[in-house]
């Protein structure tokens, strides 16, 4: 006798539920007790169940696709914390049966076109944005047509924004860093930033923020660049050295590298006294290569967070005012005290 194909009913029936919180289990999780989620899950992976999703979408009207634009990559290091973001995504979507589709775009503009062209033509269901800057247009386009989306980034420049996103604390990440830095025993602890960005502004506070804690703040040091040039924050790192920095914060690992580029050739002229503390932010695999200490950003956790936003809004929650701001961790290495070698000067900084 064939055996029956495992139904909703029968896995309720397995799990002492009723049909509709096996369904919440499937496509609203949030709203089940931890206690019958699990006891739901056990039975559904023990009947071998298995959601039929022609049915599901002709009932819901969902496709389980979920839109990402994709910019051109970038010069600098930092890009690769979005492609750590892009592959994080893909993996929490696909876990949950959810497909991402990517699309190439080129600034917002192009990004808000994509967006009309796939509504009107396509099956998706939301739009995980990321590159959120000042006064953002797609958050506003999207939110006057109702569409659910979710950032990687906080809404800058409109801190009234009603919808949801997930961000990391930049804040708190550079004012561990700069803490860090000043335990060691470095005074003139300088920044190096870019000119333009949220994301800037708000490492750069928890940077100051750490000087004022430690009475450091008098005389603050700090240069920016355009964007994640490596060349140009090699040459900021220079008039940092000149003006008596004995330690960079660093926006982010590619302008990190750019001042252990400066500080290695001052080094070996003699014309920077070691060890010099550098300390970056992403803690990219290139950072983590050269011995360069950084801001480790939990990625996998944003990605994690911002398909459970999405799907939540596609589950009929309010989420429009969840905001997620997530610890970053500080990954101390060599660079907290870079030299050449061991002789290049047996001194360290003072402590205070």
């Amino acid at each position: 006798m064939t055996e029956k194909r495992p139904t909703l009913a029968s896995v309720a029936a397995q799990a002492g539920v009723s049909r509709q919180t096996v369904s919440n289990v499937l496509n609203a999780p949030d709203l089940v007790l931890p206690d019958t989620r699990r006891r739901v899950l056990e039975a559904i992976e023990a009947s071998g169940y298995r959601r039929n999703h022609a049915a599901r979408q002709l009932r819901t009207r969902r496709s389980n696709q979920i839109g990402l634009a994709v910019r051109p990559a970038g010069d600098g290091a930092s890009r690769q914390v979005l492609d750590q973001f892009l592959h994080a995504l893909v993996e929490e979507a696909q876990r949950l049966e959810y497909r991402v589709v990517m699309f190439s775009v080129e600034d917002d503009a192009a990004e808000i076109e994509a967006f009309a062209s796939l509504m009107a033509t396509s099956d998706i269901d939301g739009f995980v944005l990321t590159d959120t800057d000042d006064d953002d247009p797609r958050t506003a386009w999207l939110t006057e047509r109702d569409v659910p989306f979710v950032a990687f980034g906080r809404p800058w420049g409109n801190a009234d924004a009603a919808h949801a996103w997930i961000d990391v604390d930049g804040a708190a990440g550079e004012r561990d860093a700069t803490t860090h830095l000043a335990d060691l025993g470095y005074r003139r602890i300088a920044f190096l930033g870019w000119t333009e960005g949220g994301s800037g502004r708000d490492r750069r506070a928890g940077w100051l923020a750490a000087l004022s804690e430690r009475g450091l703040a008098g005389d603050p040091l700090e240069r920016f660049v355009d964007g994640d040039s490596t060349a140009g924050a090699a040459s900021a790192a220079r008039e940092l050295f000149d003006a008596g920095a004995d330690a960079v914060v660093c926006a982010s690992d590619a302008l990190a590298i750019g001042a252990l580029v400066t500080a290695r050739e001052r080094i070996a002229r003699g014309t920077l006294r070691a060890p010099i503390g550098l300390v970056g932010f992403d803690d990219s695999p290139v950072a983590q290569a050269l011995g360069l200490s950084s801001v480790a950003q939990p990625i996998r956790t944003v990605a994690q967070l911002a398909v459970r936003s999405l799907l939540d809004q596609l589950a009929g929650l309010d989420v429009a005012q969840v905001h997620e701001l997530v610890a970053p961790v500080l990954r101390p290495r060599a660079s907290s005290r870079f030299r050449l070698d061991e002789n290049d000067d047996e001194e360290a900084p003072a402590a205070p």
